[in-house]
């Protein structure tokens, strides 16, 4: 059993229509007190666990079936709050399916009720290192005040560039602190993720913070302003704004299958 994701129990039978999920199955439910779990069956010779040590390898392969995961998962968080699974929790059937549901009943229902009404956003920020340095140097520069000879005022801006580009690490990362505090402030929840490898990513960008946020539906505006506003206050720094997503940051379902 591929299980997709959790939601609160309703009246009568969640509609699924012709939904599909990773194999190409149809995805069905499994109800347990007040909780539906949304799996499908899926073959064992493809999704066991030595095959998807193998399958894990092959990202095109682990691409495909991230994107058919999610298309689930955002096919229930359209139809009320839910809780993401991580990509491949798998369970032999639905017994164990239920059990997870019996076992971990308070954890799901807190989950259901912080994503409620919300969404998760991402923010990722990129730094330009000369661009940083120079506006740096130049704060640097003009705290240290007026000066009295061109002479002395060359030498001021030059002792502010060399200490911009030995601290530019350092500013950047106070730089990407300062923009998830804000930005916790405009939302229900912040995280603060690994910087992605260039190599995963594919891009070669200096990657400062990679952010999620759970954001109320109803304080979106002032979410998505308040990172435009952070990206002008910052020169040197450029956000990017992604989302909406599923809450896969803020679910709290970190046990593995079984």
């Amino acid at each position: 059993m591929w299980l997709y994701a959790v939601a609160s129990r309703r009246d009568g039978a969640l509609e699924l229509g012709t939904l599909t999920g990773v194999a190409g199955e149809p995805v069905r439910t499994v109800v347990s007190g007040n909780l539906t779990a949304v799996v499908g069956s899926v073959p064992l010779d493809v999704f066991g666990e030595q095959p998807l040590r193998r399958n894990f390898e092959d990202l095109d392969w682990l691409e495909a079936t991230a994107r058919a995961h999610d298309v689930v998962v955002s096919a229930m968080v359209r139809r009320g709050p839910t809780v993401p699974l991580r990509l491949a929790t798998v369970f032999h059937d639905d017994n164990r399916v239920r059990e997870l549901l019996d076992e971990r009943q308070a954890d799901f229902d807190a989950a259901l009720q912080l994503v409620s009404g919300r969404t998760e956003w991402g923010v990722r920020a990129y730094g330009d290192r000369a661009a940083l340095t120079a506006a740096v140097a130049q704060a640097r520069s003009a705290n240290e005040g007026s000066t009295t000879t061109p002479g002395a005022a060359y030498l001021a801006r030059r002792r502010a560039q060399l200490s911009a580009r030995e601290t530019v690490e350092r500013d950047a990362a106070e730089r990407a602190e300062q923009i998830h505090e804000r930005l916790v402030h405009h939302a229900a929840a912040g995280r603060r993720h690994p910087l992605t490898d260039p190599a995963v990513s594919g891009r070669r960008d200096w990657m400062v913070l990679n952010g999620t946020y759970l954001v109320d539906d109803d304080r979106t505006d002032d979410f998505t302003t308040a990172v435009t506003t952070l990206g002008a206050e910052l020169p040197g720094i450029r956000l990017e704004l992604t989302g909406p997503w599923p809450p896969y940051s803020f679910a709290g379902m970190e046990r593995g299958p079984t």
